[in-house]
């Protein structure tokens, strides 16, 4: 269901706002309004890896809730990440065919190259450190149980 847009769409502000805020929804928010069902699907993956992120701090490295939760945050950001990449690497003529129908077309700078650098080094960051952790803590487990199926 594509809801209507109403005013002007900068790409660059898009890109921005995917970059800084688009885990949770903010970008959605921006180009499709307040009604948009997959900016309100947005925050939940984000806030549920920071509270993984907060009990990970509490209760330490062996929290296995927190092994699950804390992906989710890395997926949730890695995911914002492409977004802003794809608005950013979106040509003009097929940004305002989408988003500008009528009235103001955008022209991109360098704000929105710059936005899509950030993005890339962030969301490539980002997503192997999830990779990683995740696979780290995938391995523990399976030693763990190893060791416990020797005794």
């Amino acid at each position: 269901m594509k809801w209507p847009t109403a005013g002007y769409k900068s790409k660059t502000a898009a890109t921005w706002i995917a970059l800084v805020g688009g885990s949770f929804g903010l970008h959605r928010f921006y180009l499709h309004g307040l009604r948009d069902a997959w900016g309100w699907l947005h925050p939940l993956p984000a806030l549920l890896g920071l509270y993984g992120v907060q009990r990970m701090q509490q209760f330490g490295q062996d929290d296995r809730l927190s092994w699950v939760l804390i992906p989710l945050l890395g997926l949730a950001l890695a995911v914002s990440m492409l977004m802003a990449i794809v608005y950013a690497l979106t040509p003009d003529d097929q940004w305002n065919a989408r988003y500008n129908p009528v009235g103001r077309v955008t022209r991109s700078g360098w704000a929105v190259v710059i936005g899509a650098a950030l993005a890339l080094l962030i969301g490539a960051g980002v997503l192997m450190a999830t990779i990683a952790f995740s696979g780290q803590r995938f391995f523990e487990s399976q030693v763990e149980e190893g060791h416990k199926l020797h005794q």
